[in-house]
């Protein structure tokens, strides 16, 4: 009777799942660089708020060490700043309404941070417009996707009626509250897409800086005092932690 001889059949190596591998490290690697190379051309750090809140005077003590007399602007200033080693750019962006969306459109691809200037000594009567000009800032999509860091800077704070940055912090989350509330509910026939863009946080929570994806801080300066004396050390602290 013959004898079965066997055969062993010998696989060679399975060339899609090397492939797919390879694939995937490759994809994997280009989406990190890409990813590191648009992070690092952000390099820019704007300066915004409402008019006379000081933009331009800190602008000067930051970049120049000097004092300047200011006027309403009409175009942005720009200067670098180095910290760390690491060279930014500074734009300090006009305050009025018909022309700060303007200019904050040009730059925000740019943006590492944006520091909101605010007036300390007005901000009780200015909140409304204050609040609204921050929370359409927050709101942008470029803004939403970068997730730049922010300053609020609670400027002027040598005035005898400046509120504090505690206290401002706390006037904001209020009324950017009751805010986010009025565009929610405007936003009801409005496609689910677009609400969770329009919408900082959860609406059934209150409105809290610390939950809405953003890094907020919050910081008092004052850009001139009557005696010569000028406090941007909070402004400082903050660029040391940008880079």
């Amino acid at each position: 009777m013959a004898e079965k001889k066997g055969h062993v059949i010998m696989e060679g190596p399975d060339f899609t799942k090397i492939f797919i591998t390879i694939f995937v490290i490759v994809i994997t690697l280009v989406i990190l660089w890409l990813y590191k190379r648009q992070k690092s051309l952000r390099k820019s750090i704007v300066f915004t708020g409402l008019c006379d809140s000081g933009k331009t005077l800190t602008f000067s003590q930051l970049i120049y060490n000097k004092y300047v007399q200011t006027h309403t602007s009409t175009k942005e200033n720009v200067g670098t700043y180095v910290v760390n080693n690491e060279v930014l750019r500074i734009i300090d962006i006009p305050g009025h309404e018909r022309l700060r969306d303007k200019f904050f459109d040009l730059y925000k691809d740019t943006v590492k941070g944006i520091v909101y200037i605010v007036d300390s000594n007005t901000i009780q009567q200015d909140l409304r417009d204050a609040a609204e000009y921050l929370y359409n800032i927050m709101i942008d999509p470029v803004i939403q996707k970068n997730q730049p860091s922010l300053l609020i800077l609670c400027n002027k704070q040598d005035q005898t009626f400046a509120k504090g940055g505690s206290a401002i912090k706390s006037m904001f989350e209020k009324e950017l509250n009751t805010l986010r509330t009025t565009k929610s509910s405007q936003l009801e026939s409005v496609d689910l897409k677009a609400k969770k863009v329009a919408i900082l946080g959860d609406v059934n929570e209150y409105f809290d800086f610390a939950a809405i994806g953003m890094k907020v801080d919050i910081a008092e300066s004052y850009a001139y005092h009557k005696d010569g004396s000028v406090d941007i050390n909070g402004l400082k602290t903050w660029f040391l932690r940008q880079t």
